[in-house]
């Protein structure tokens, strides 16, 4: 009997408290008004580092558009309606310049099969590199910008695109089957522009592909390692005196140093020997 009170005694005392905590959760409960009202502040409100950040990234993304639309006017504008490759004629040309050549992508992923450089057996300078294709193969750009030209010229170039680039540079990619944009079509460095063909003064497929600056054709292996698929550097140091120079980065090949030294030995000792001849007949 003793036992029974004492749990009746604990089970009442037991209710009466959650009674009590039950009475003053409910006298402190907040009313549905209150609780609406606080949702709707809370949704409105935006921390004041997101405001401030909104507000930077406007301003200079507008900053950015101001700076492009000046440069496309100047890039674009200039010497643009011209139809030649080069359409800068006599202008001055600058003796350095710094060019931006970063997101180069390559125009077809092969090998050169010419070289820029002197092409004896022609009798003129080549002033591009060739790259081996089949025909139909998809031609790319080789750096954001805009088409300048797209022509045909059945004793040279056969059909060719031409494009002005953002970084002031021109790209020139010859001998193609067909064109996939049109003259003023803004495109993306990568984008298809044509196929590959063999149309114009060619021996056989390939592409022919000129980098270009104010219509000076530079070497384009100054400025890409084509065994990379890349460019030498970031940017590439325009002089106005070895622009049709060559630039290697790569570890020299075995025994070129020794044939060469061994090339110029054999011609300084063939020189002296008819300086002795020409002594002795005297």
């Amino acid at each position: 009997m003793n036992i029974s009170k004492t749990a009746k005694v604990i089970l009442s005392t037991i209710v009466l408290a959650a009674t009590a905590v039950t009475a003053s959760a409910q006298t402190f409960h907040l009313p549905a008004s209150h609780t609406k009202q606080h949702k709707e502040l809370i949704a409105n409100q935006r921390p004041v580092s997101s405001v401030m950040k909104a507000e930077a990234d406007a301003k200079l993304l507008e900053d950015v558009r101001r700076r492009e639309a000046a440069e496309n006017i100047d890039i674009f504008g200039q010497y643009w309606e011209s139809d030649r490759v080069n359409p800068y004629g006599s202008i001055d040309i600058p003796e350095t310049a710094n060019i931006d050549v970063r997101g180069f992508v390559m125009p077809i992923k092969s090998k050169v099969t010419s070289p820029y450089g002197w092409r004896a057996r022609f009798g003129r300078m080549h002033r591009g590199v060739d790259l081996s294709l089949h025909v139909g193969d998809t031609i790319r750009a080789a750096f954001s910008g805009k088409v300048r030209l797209t022509r045909n010229e059945p004793r040279g170039y056969g059909n060719y695109v031409v494009m002005r680039h953002d970084n002031g540079m021109e790209t020139v990619y010859g001998h193609l089957s067909k064109f996939l944009v049109k003259p003023n079509q803004r495109v993306k460095a990568g984008d298809p522009i044509a196929l590959g063909g063999n149309t114009g003064r060619s021996t056989g497929p390939h592409l022919h592909f000129e980098t270009r600056y104010l219509g000076l054709a530079i070497n384009p292996a100054a400025i890409i390692d084509f065994d990379n698929y890349t460019t030498h550097k970031d940017v590439y140091a325009f002089s106005k005196t070895s622009y049709d120079k060559s630039q290697s980065y790569g570890p020299a090949r075995k025994g070129s140093k020794v044939k060469a030294s061994r090339k110029g030995s054999k011609s300084r000792a063939a020189a002296s020997s008819k300086k002795k001849s020409k002594r002795r007949r005297r």
